[in-house]
């Protein structure tokens, strides 16, 4: 079939079936890769309209598709959209905890009997082997994994029980995979790819640069200054807005401040009651509270087009998180504010939530317990005595390091030519502390981005490899006029994107320049910010080929 093709069949789908009278900028080439039964990895910014790219391919290929998803709120919105339209093409049913075991036998009843297309489930469902062998048999034509970058050690939302599902799409009969996110830097999107054992993954990237929405940041030498520099946000702007903390503690005590402010403001963090999260999450869904102060763990999965502000009171972990959180704001496409308001203190909060080097002792016990057979996790729990979260990240280190294996019927186990457990748990040790090292590279991106003279969109997007050949135009440094170009700048040594090497770091990509300083992403220590000028007199990086 000739590529042209496409494009009219997949208007046409758009129209009839979900009233869509065209494609946004960034949807047709996935959905292009998707019809031609390709793996494909997509990166677009949240409110782009990722769904879209399986949903009107869905149509035209053959099998139902299985949409594997971490929040039943974001899935129960999603098929809300779809089954409002009463079109049995593109029916959707869901099988989660939220449903009674009735209610999921008709789902996929209906899957079968070809009276709905898509299946919304989570990886905590396709871990029972007996739901995964009856997915197996409805023949999926497509598996869509959204929120992909959970899957990632990288990624500020890793979830462990996303680690099986490589194996879990071999058992579902390895249709194509088609990942979605909106978390796009290199270490993610590689992670995404060797995890989900994507084959040779087509890579579309594109709408990073978000022109409605307003990049702000603010210097705060105390704590009364940046409460004044929020509150003129919150007077001055429309609501409703986001306020980012860096813990739980902090975001009851601001929203309690803001109440006795006078301001509708409510709080949410993962340390609540379910019920209360979800009843805070509905509240705000529905225009009930103005302002949510929230940690991290609130966002994903808020379909809300008119958020017209996020704000951060404390400098994020990362730009993976800040690039996330702001994207929830002007998702309608009318302005919107992004304000960042940091103090030197708040990296002190990232160093602690970094946390401790993992047990050497413990990891090896559980090394030597995998060796015994293929064990389910809660079957590990019990003989290590680890809880689930330690559990999970260090069967995610044994993994790395070639000491463990999701295998069939979500069970854990051992490779062919495993370490043995004492040289396995010295190596998930040393993988840690590399992940450490990338962990502060970033942190220390985020406060280069909190400190840049320069385009705010352009340093952020270098972060990401993605090249803004002009300032954006709308970010405070571009408002308030960028300083002249130094007339002594270095030309760029090496174009961006290739591949360098350094004496005491090793190989790594060149991800941006801004004025004379360069940022490459090594393999080994993470980002990293350099002089050109110096780099260039000394000689510091050398080219690598291929």
């Amino acid at each position: 079939m000739k590529l042209p093709v496409y494009g009219p069949r997949l208007r046409r789908v758009a129209r009839r079936h979900f009233g869509w009278p065209s494609l946004r900028p960034g949807q047709f080439k996935p959905m292009r890769a998707v019809l031609r039964r390709k793996d494909a990895l997509v990166v677009l910014p949240t409110g782009a309209g990722k769904s879209a790219i399986y949903q009107i391919p869905a149509v035209l290929l053959p099998g139902p598709t299985v949409v594997i998803s971490p929040l039943l709120a974001l899935q129960q919105d999603q098929i809300a959209a779809l089954n409002e339209r009463n079109d049995p093409k593109i029916r959707a049913v869901r099988v989660s905890s939220a449903e009674t075991p009735a209610q999921q036998r008709e789902a996929i009843k209906e899957i079968r009997e070809g009276r709905a297309e898509f299946l919304f489930i989570t990886p905590e469902q396709l871990s029972d082997p007996e739901r995964l062998a009856e997915v197996r048999d409805l023949k999926p034509g497509l598996i869509a994994i959204d929120e992909a970058h959970c899957i990632s050690a990288w990624g500020h939302d890793f979830r462990p029980d996303f680690l099986a599902l490589g194996e879990m799409i071999k058992e579902m009969g390895r249709p194509p995979v088609l990942a979605l996110t909106a978390t796009a830097s290199p270490p993610v999107r590689d992670d995404i790819i060797e995890r989900l054992g994507l084959r040779n993954p087509e890579i579309h990237v594109s709408g990073l640069d978000r022109g409605n929405l307003f990049l702000e940041v603010s210097y705060c030498a105390d704590e009364a200054y940046r409460w004044r520099r929020l509150t003129q946000l919150i007077d001055a702007t429309e609501r409703p807005g986001i306020i980012y903390v860096a813990t739980r503690r902090a975001a009851e005590e601001l929203a309690e401040r803001l109440t006795e402010a006078g301001y509708n403001a409510a709080y949410y963090h993962g340390g609540m009651a379910g019920g209360l999260r979800e009843e805070q999450h509905e509240a705000f869904s529905a225009d009930k509270i103005d302002i949510m102060v929230a940690t991290s763990a609130f966002g994903m999965g808020i379909d809300k087009a008119n958020i017209r502000w996020v704000a951060h009171v404390a400098l994020p972990d990362s730009p993976d998180s800040y690039f996330q959180e702001i994207g929830r704001s002007g998702r309608d496409g009318a302005p919107a504010h992004a304000m960042l308001l940091w103090r030197a203190e708040d990296e002190a909060i990232q160093r602690f939530f970094s946390g401790g080097a993992p047990d050497e002792e413990e990891l090896r016990t559980l090394a030597a317990a995998l060796r015994k057979g293929p064990q389910t996790k809660t079957a590990l729990k019990e003989k290590t005595g680890l809880g689930p979260r330690k559990l999970g990240s260090y069967l995610g280190l044994l993994e790395q390091v070639g000491a463990a294996v999701a295998g069939s019927a979500n069970k854990m186990t051992v490779p062919n030519f495993a370490p043995l457990p004492a040289a396995a748990a010295k190596a998930a040790v040393k993988e840690h502390e590399r992940q450490q090292l990338v962990t502060r590279s970033r942190t220390d991106m985020m406060r280069g981005f909190a400190q840049t003279e320069g385009c705010r969109s352009q340093v952020l997007l270098a972060y990401f490899g993605e090249e803004l050949k002009k300032p954006c135009g709308h970010c405070d440094n571009c408002a308030h006029g960028l300083p002249e170009p130094s007339p002594d700048r270095a030309d760029e040594p090496f174009a961006v994107h290739s591949k360098v090497k350094h004496g005491e770091w090793g190989g790594g990509t060149v991800m941006g320049y801004e004025e004379e300083r360069m940022t490459v992403l090594f393999d080994e220590v993470g980002y990293k910010t350099l002089s050109v000028p110096v780099v260039v007199a000394n000689k510091l990086l050398t080219p690598v080929k291929g």
